[in-house]
């Protein structure tokens, strides 16, 4: 029987309150310095980096870690890596549940495809460079991991999460000491990226007079405005917030039925299944929305129950815990011998992130390339919040399309992007025969991505009488 004063009750909860609090101190922080609220670092990233400073004191002054303390239940690191992994999935289900807006034009779906495209090949991209880094790593560097490279792109293009799951899984599968810690390490340059190549690029549009900086506020205030009677009233028998986190939590339940049948089915790929928990709860999802979608046209259900608003804040608040716990849980010690090469990928990682989507924005999208160019850079190097965020500073309104594109592309990344997410496990093995697949498909992609250029109709010329 567990005593209510005992530390293994609390721990869970402290961790979280200091997570939390990291936050409201991060924010705090941005608004009364300037130089952090100029250098467009978002607050769970600072969130991140002020415990991992408190952290390194701690360890320096006690010689112990401060997150496996008692006091954190003496499994904090273990603790941060579970809600990382479990933010991921639920932050996607809670966009997945989010109601689509009306039918698209041709041009419009053209310019989704064309951004899902361009994710999926900037993650090869990502993928050819960092593999190609650690490949030769491995030979200057003893008993470094040849595979390692493989995950800037799920550091730069996915975020902590998911660098986070494919460092696990090299972990444990492969024996790559460390995995963990140098994927959320990834990450976290990624952001640092996303900042720094961010704020270059915008102080370069204001010298040129090309920066308009648009007041955000008029949208906030429109977005919180109730979506008619579609929707559940706020004051019901049960809170609407509460309700979206059921379906959330609903689908997720869902997403982990299905991880455990694929996972007795496949065996060997056991921990590739449960990786790849977020696609899943994606899925999940999507199941759940077309079901609730068929009560109401069968009039079973008479109100949506998916609150666009509310499952926007919830998808943010998980992606923010994600972010400020995955940072957290990064363990140095075990990378003491890598950060030159971690530094060498994370430049490479950040330069041919920017020039390549520079030139797909402006060659694909040239009515908005600067919005189209900051929202993918963004998003990126970072997560689609980062892309939002260097958005804002030029399109504070949304008035382009740039951030309907971030929204949309999911689905043709995730058809295109989904071979690579499994190439990535084959990666160990024969990394030579990854890169020249990489470069392959990254071929591939380009093809498609600029095929109206490639394959230009010629004019039709007048027939002559």
């Amino acid at each position: 029987m567990e005593n209510f004063w005992d530390f293994n009750v609390w721990g869970t909860v402290n961790l979280l309150a200091v997570l939390l609090l990291s936050m409201l101190a991060a924010s705090m922080l941005r608004k009364a310095i300037p130089f952090l609220k100029n250098s467009l670092i978002p607050t769970s990233v600072l969130g991140g980096a002020i415990l991992v400073a408190i952290a390194s004191v701690y360890k320096l002054i006690t010689h112990e870690g401060m997150f496996e303390t008692a006091f954190f239940g003496g499994n904090g690191t273990a603790m941060l890596e579970l809600i990382t992994y479990h933010c991921l999935a639920l932050g996607f289900i809670a966009s997945a549940f989010k109601p689509s807006k009306g039918k698209l034009t041709k041009k419009r779906t053209s310019e989704i495809f064309n951004t899902g495209v361009t994710t999926v090949a900037t993650y090869l991209l990502q993928g050819i460079f960092g593999l190609a880094i650690s490949i030769v790593a491995a030979l200057l560097v003893k008993d470094f991991f040849n595979a390692a490279g493989i995950l800037l792109p799920f550091g730069y293009g996915q975020g902590t999460g998911q660098a986070m799951n494919y460092g696990n899984i090299f972990e444990t599968d492969y024996g790559f000491a460390g995995g963990k810690s140098f994927g959320l390490t990834i990450a976290a340059l990624g952001f640092l990226s996303a900042s720094i190549g961010g704020v270059i690029h915008l102080t370069i549009l204001k010298k040129r007079g090309r920066l308009k900086i648009a007041d955000a506020n008029a949208q906030n205030a429109q977005a919180n405005a109730d979506a008619g009677d579609k929707n559940l009233p706020m004051k019901e028998s049960v809170d609407r917030l509460t309700v979206q986190i059921a379906l959330i939590f609903t689908a997720y339940m869902l997403a982990y039925l299905f991880m455990l049948g694929l996972g007795a089915l496949l065996p060997g790929m056991k921990s590739v299944v449960f990786g790849f928990n977020f696609l899943l709860g994606v899925l999940a999802a999507t199941l759940v929305k077309l079901f609730m979608n068929f009560l109401r046209k069968k009039n079973v259900l008479k109100k949506d129950y998916a609150d666009a608003f509310l499952m926007t804040r919830a998808s943010n608040f998980f992606f923010d815990l994600m972010i400020v716990a995955g940072i957290a849980a990064i363990r140095f010690s075990v990378l003491e011998n890598y950060w030159g090469i971690i530094l060498i990928m994370g430049v490479v990682g950040l330069v041919i992130t920017y020039i390549y989507n520079r030139i797909v924005a402006k060659t694909l999208f040239p009515e908005y390339a600067e919005e189209q160019f900051m929202v993918m850079f963004g998003m990126l190097t970072g997560t689609a919040s980062t892309g939002v965020i260097l958005l804002r500073e030029i399109d504070g309104n949304f008035a382009t399309p740039a951030a309907d594109n971030l929204v949309y592309q999911n689905f043709p990344a995730i058809v295109f992007g989904f071979p690579m997410m499994l190439l990535a496990t084959f990666a160990p093995k024969q990394p030579i025969l990854t890169v020249l697949i990489l470069i392959g498909f990254f071929a591939v992609m380009n093809i498609i991505l600029f095929r109206s250029r490639i394959f230009k109709r010629k004019p039709k010329t007048e027939k002559t009488k």
